[in-house]
């Protein structure tokens, strides 16, 4: 068939639509000489697609093809919107094919359906068919959908209507208006630029009065403010009808005044497709350029989707789904029994009713659910947890309907499913709008008709206050619902009086302290709230997100509470997670009463407190031992700027003092966490001790003129006051530690924080940072039991993680260890009584000196040191040789450990046999496992405990 007989033979069609869209489409194929629907097709490519469907008489779609389209007829000169609403409401049942096709046999639309793209829709009327442009569409239908993908994602659409609002917002804040105006004022206009796209304002007006007015910004104002009016109760503008809207978005409307440049952005923003605009990542692009204080983030990345659903399915997709098979199987068993009584073909029998009573229970019961994020933000959680909720409900109309039920016309989950909590005003304000504008879209976008009288639902239940403390120091409160997500907010213990103050800090402990260690990290008492909530049967379920530091330490114990009064029933120990813009390793833990454990996505016994699986061994059983007390210490806490080149300290070095005592009594080589990773950076530290007065300080004469000079200044401005109290001494001087090593000339050292589990030599005379563990032994033995494979595993299971780095800690990697049988901490190495003792005393030695070998090569490094750090007792320190300082630069033992060569691992291996020797294991191997490496050694814990 040729473009011209095809036209006109269809030209002036009086067949209705049931009688011509086969004969219409079996043209359109003759036309474009391709197959048309088979019997043998029926699976892949058929027509009445869906209508084996128990009472249907049509299918879902009239005409499909699997992956392809989805074709639904019209009589001519119908509503095609209809058409389109039907294929839309059934894309899920269809298998949501990327191009949806509706025709009145007079015109074709080719609306696009890909995910994470907009809508587009490609027009061709009857006498333009034959055009090379459209015969060309028309064969990509069958044959290359993927010509019709819009160039420019969701996700860059969005992207870029943030960064102008970001713009807008700065521009606005900039010219002296309140933040909080601001953030309200656009919130309002966004959600206008949305209502336009999305035809709930009428024929682009919200762009058209733009436009008009980039001239006149006194007339926008007043048309703004009128429009906002119209908009909060219904009503007229500009010879429009306008609905209405409000739910509170409109309630205040202050409409701030805008320059020309900023009518410039807000009109070039109008010009991007709004109504596909994708909520959870916009919500958080925005709040960022409403919020001052998150400015900085500008640009930076975002949570993904995939991310937040490893919370949002298993806490309510999984379970509410299993709910759902298991009525759908008893409706299913009920069918055969469903024959219709009566004159009336809707007259349903007894089990008729019965299968409606468990579909409608079931859609009360979606309705009715209720989600709580207690830490909102901008409400991406709440966002994709409502179009969850929505999905759910709206799959079982389809399933029911498949069945022989009258699916529900309309779908009941709404805004009010889900409950926020947030602190910051910006994030309150523009989660509610994020729920809504989401909320609107699925309605859309499934073929749904939008709610009105209002529009907008209040959402009150979307709080803006703490989640966690009341203003009198009392336990804030949680609303009761069947499940909490979140990601709560991210603060280390240590930091939490620097960011919330004394006071604030001061109070949430103490309201806690029965329950959340003190040092534990702000993001647990989250995690003890969903627990509570849990325990007194106000929620089914929780689902958060924690740094991956929650797996030990102080903040594992939220864990221990939650694994003794339920169950952690899916867990990611450690992921990736973009948080405030970072990109930080996290934990998602989700517990509740549910049966199964799923761990790193695959299926275990149980889940332990340290997010292991629970295959009998149950490293969170581990107790600190007696023998171990004592001898590990985090380095000092300077807070402030100490520390100084080398050649001033030696310089100093030189200086008499007016009390006649040398400035090496205050000033002493300094080593962090990076001088064991990388090359010792020479740095020094002024050190006054734990408890100098500052009369005696002052007698230092240059060291001490720096501390005033350098360090008084910062600690001025601190909020502990003792800490400008004492400006010349180190926050925390670490008395305990500094008894320790007093009487060893040297002792070991590991970064806290490394890739590699590092243990090193450091001279007593180093003053360690807190930046790294010092262990007050110095034998070989204890060097290499530390460095051994069984202590490096142990650490890593007991240890928790900064982002992709292990940490180290005193209490649980070290006291909780168990050393061979005679070679415990708490004896002197005089008094070792395990033979194996010289074995590994020479092994260790054996590592330390091919290390230092490769590390300082004689033939590249000088070592020096000036005749007053001789004088000292300070170290000689290894210098470059000329022409060898790029060399030796690389020369660190984070690069020596990433490569490993085969004398490295040589030399450790036999250090492991030796200490293997030391705990008897005369069966070990380096093929030995882990678990069982850590099953002996928690054995051994347990019994000295």
């Amino acid at each position: 068939m040729t473009p011209k007989q095809f036209i006109e033979k269809w030209r002036d069609n009086p067949l209705k639509e049931r009688a011509s869209y086969q004969l219409h489409f079996i043209d359109l194929c003759a036309l474009l000489d391709l197959p048309t629907p088979s019997p043998s097709s029926h699976d892949t490519y058929c027509f009445e697609r869906g209508a084996t469907r128990t009472g249907a008489g049509q299918g879902w779609a009239d005409v499909w093809k699997k992956g392809f389209f989805a074709f639904e007829y019209k009589a001519t000169r119908r509503n095609l919107g209809e058409a389109l609403k039907q294929l839309m409401t059934y894309a899920l049942a269809l298998d949501n094919p990327p191009l949806l096709v509706v025709c009145d046999t007079s015109i074709i639309e080719i609306h696009t359906h890909f995910t994470n793209a907009p809508s587009e829709v490609h027009t061709i009327g009857l006498e333009h068919l034959g055009e090379p442009e459209n015969l060309d569409k028309l064969r990509w239908l069958f044959t290359d959908p993927d010509k019709f993908h819009p160039k420019r994602t969701i996700t860059q659409i969005t992207e870029e209507a943030a960064g102008k609002f970001a713009a807008l917002a700065q521009s606005l804040n900039a010219r002296g208006h309140a933040p909080q105006s601001v953030a309200h004022f656009l919130n309002q206009c966004l959600f206008c630029l949305f209502a336009e796209d999305a035809e709930l304002l009428p024929g682009k007006l919200f762009e058209r009065l733009l436009n008009k007015s980039q001239q006149d910004p006194a007339k926008l104002s007043a048309r703004l403010e009128e429009l906002f009016n119209a908009m909060r109760k219904g009503g007229d503008f500009a010879l429009e009808d306008i609905h209405w809207f409000n739910g509170g978005l409109f309630e205040k409307v202050e409409v701030l005044p805008l320059e020309s440049a900023e009518i410039k952005i807000l009109f070039q923003a109008a010009q991007l497709n709004w109504s596909g605009i994708e909520p959870s990542i916009f919500g958080t692009l925005f709040e960022r350029g409403l919020d001052p204080k998150k400015r900085s983030q500008l640009g930076a990345h975002y949570t993904d989707q995939q991310s937040i659903l490893r919370i949002i399915n298993p806490v309510i997709v999984e379970p509410l789904t299993r709910e759902w098979e298991v009525i759908k199987q008893k409706i299913s068993e009920l069918y055969p029994k469903f024959a219709l009584t009566g004159k009336k073909r809707d007259t349903p029998n007894k089990e008729m009713k019965e299968g409606y009573g468990l579909f409608h229970a079931y859609l009360e019961r979606i309705k009715n659910f209720r989600v709580l994020d207690p830490a909102c933000g901008s409400g991406n959680f709440l966002y994709l947890a409502l179009r969850t909720l929505k999905d759910l409900e709206h799959k079982a109309n389809l399933d029911a309907e498949t069945i022989g039920l009258h699916r529900q016309i309309s779908i009941e989950a709404s805004p009010a499913n889900v409950l926020g909590i947030e602190l910051n005003p910006y994030a309150a304000e523009l989660a509610r709008v994020t729920v809504w504008i989401g909320e609107i879209q699925w309605m859309l976008k499934n073929g749904y008709p939008i709610r009105n009288n209002p529009i907008l639902q209040p959402l009150d239940h979307i709080e803006n206050r703490d989640a966690v403390l009341k203003a009198d120091g009392s336990e804030a409160q949680w609303p009761g619902v069947d499940v909490i997500i979140g990601n709560p907010p991210f603060l280390g213990g240590s930091k939490m009086r620097s960011e919330l103050g004394d006071d604030y800090t001061e109070a949430l402990r103490k309201c806690y302290a029965d329950r959340v260690a003190g040092g534990a990290d702000l993001v647990t008492y989250w995690f003890e709230k969903a627990r509570a909530q849990i325990e007194t049967g106000k929620c089914q379920r929780a689902g958060l997100v924690a740094t991956n530091s929650i797996r030990g330490g102080a903040n594992q114990k939220v864990l221990a509470r939650i694994c003794d009064t339920t169950r952690i029933f899916t867990a990611w120990s450690d992921e990736e997670w973009i948080n405030e813009g970072a990109a930080v390793r996290v934990s998602l833990v989700c517990f509740g009463n549910i049966a199964g454990a799923i761990l790193d996505g695959k299926a275990v016994e149980a889940i332990h407190a340290d997010l292991t699986a629970g295959d009998g061994l149950n490293l969170t059983q581990a107790k600190p031992l007696k023998a171990n007390a004592g001898m590990s210490f985090i380095g000092t806490q300077k807070n402030g700027p100490f520390d100084i080149p080398g050649d001033i300290a030696r310089q100093w070095l030189k200086q008499p003092n007016a009390n006649g005592k040398p400035s090496s009594n205050v000033v002493r080589p300094w080593v962090n966490g990076m001088d064991i990773t990388r090359r010792p950076s020479d740095t020094w530290i002024v050190d006054f001790g734990g408890n100098t007065t500052i009369e005696v300080a002052a007698l230092y004469e240059q060291p001490f003129a720096h501390a005033e000079k350098h360090v008084k200044p910062t600690r001025d401005g601190n909020r502990d006051p003792r800490a400008g109290s004492i400006w010349w001494l180190h926050k925390r001087s670490n008395d305990d530690l500094r008894t320790a090593l007093a009487p060893l000339k040297r002792y070991i050292g590991t970064p806290r924080v490394a890739k590699h589990r590092l243990f090193v030599w450091l001279e007593q005379s180093m003053l360690p940072d807190c930046q790294v563990v010092a262990v007050a032994r110095s034998d070989y033995t204890t060097f290499g039991i530390l460095h051994s494979r069984f202590h490096e595993l142990w650490a890593l299971r007991l240890g928790t993680s900064l982002e992709d780095r292990p940490r180290y800690t005193p209490t649980t990697t070290f006291e909780t260890f168990p050393f061979p049988e005679g070679l415990t901490p708490n004896l002197a190495p005089a008094d070792y009584s395990n033979p194996a003792a010289a074995g590994i005393d020479t092994a260790a030695q054996a590592l330390n000196t091919l290390r230092e070998n490769w590390l300082n090569p004689p033939e590249w490094v000088d070592w020096v040191r000036t005749a007053e750090e001789e004088k000292a007792g300070y170290p000689a320190r290894p210098v470059a040789k000329p022409g060898h300082e790029a060399e030796l630069k690389k020369r660190t033992l984070t690069n020596l450990y990433n490569a490993r060569p085969a004398w490295l691992d040589n030399a450790h291996k036999t250090l492991d046999a030796a200490v293997a020797q030391a705990y008897g294991w005369n069966d070990y191997t380096p093929e030995m496992t882990d678990e069982e490496i850590l099953r002996r050694l928690l054995a051994l814990n347990l019994s000295r405990a």
